[in-house]
């Protein structure tokens, strides 16, 4: 680790902190003495504010402020900032109203003219392919806001017999253009995925003021897993099929290595069954099905049918 490297992650190893002594810093990040005394008044001209306290239990006392302490970035760090900013502005639909261009723009300018030129250089040198939104999620920002907050939220989702739930959300995931959540139903008691583009309505509720925690999420979302998927499959893949694997996956899914065969494996509910079918088709011969026999049928019957448009 160099120096200013070094110097950030004590910036955000005491940022937390009312107080330290000089072991904290030699014991974490293992320097001398007198290192850490260099830093501590490196970090002092950075804009950290602390006093010493004399005595036996003496060290140093750190002076809150509002405003952040400002971290040094490399050339290589800022480098992939902007590449990260420039993937987001190719989701035509965000969590966040924020214009991301806007914010590449603002954040270039405070930058010295040549490293402005190095960054717009690397820009023109890098291809980004966009994957545009199938449909429009219209309710991103409260989503959001409730996984934040621990916030239920009202929703109303789709043409169904009761189609207002009560939910509360996990996280969100962007995948080939569409948004979906994952929530816990209250009421129901169940867990789901949902796409975004087909909630109808959606408010954070004050009805309930009990939440879970984000472990008991994850717990709920672990055992979904163990009893929803309950009907086992196993498949061959080329080595085509890997990759096209590694670019759409669902979690579902696993892929394994097994005397010299690339495997894919996991579990599908009933309901899933002709997703299963169709997902299976997008690879082509580069997929062979070993169980269940009835996985295998629907295949070869779906091929059928494709040869026969022919």
């Amino acid at each position: 680790m160099n120096k200013s490297e070094r110097l950030n992650q004590e910036l955000i190893f005491l940022s937390n902190k009312n107080s330290f002594h000089i072991n904290d810093l030699t014991d974490e990040f293992q320097i001398s003495k007198r290192t850490a005394l260099r830093d501590i008044s490196e970090l002092e001209t950075m804009g950290l504010s602390l006093y010493v306290e004399n005595g036996r239990y003496g060290g140093y006392r750190l002076i809150k402020k509002e405003l952040l302490v400002p971290v040094i970035f490399n050339l290589e760090e800022v480098s992939a900032i902007f590449f990260a900013i420039k993937a987001l502005t190719l989701l035509s639909s965000t969590p966040f109203e924020k214009n991301y261009q806007h914010i590449y723009d603002k954040l270039l300018s405070t930058l010295p003219t040549s490293q402005q030129d190095y960054i717009e250089k690397l820009q023109e040198g890098v291809s980004y392919y966009r994957v545009p939104s199938i449909s429009a999620s219209n309710f991103l920002k409260i989503i959001l806001d409730s996984i934040v907050d621990e916030k239920i939220i009202n929703i109303t989702y789709k043409a169904e017999e009761n189609p207002v739930r009560q939910i509360q959300v996990f996280n969100l995931l962007y995948r080939n253009g569409i948004w979906f959540c994952d929530a816990y139903d209250i009421n129901r008691k169940q867990w789901n995925t949902y796409r975004c583009d087909r909630i109808k309505a959606c408010q954070i509720s004050n009805e309930i003021s009990d939440t879970y925690s984000r472990i008991q999420l994850k717990n709920f979302q672990i055992e979904y897993e163990k009893t929803y998927h309950d009907i086992p499959f196993q498949c061959e893949l080329t080595e085509l099929g890997e990759e096209l694997f590694q670019k759409n996956n669902y979690p579902n899914m696993r892929l394994k290595r097994e005397d010299g065969k690339i495997l894919m494996y996991g579990g599908y509910n009933r309901e899933e069954f002709d997703y299963m079918v169709e997902y299976l088709i997008s690879l082509g011969k580069n997929v062979k099905i070993n169980y269940p026999k009835e996985l295998q049928q629907a295949y070869l019957d779906e091929l059928k049918e494709i040869i026969k448009s022919y």
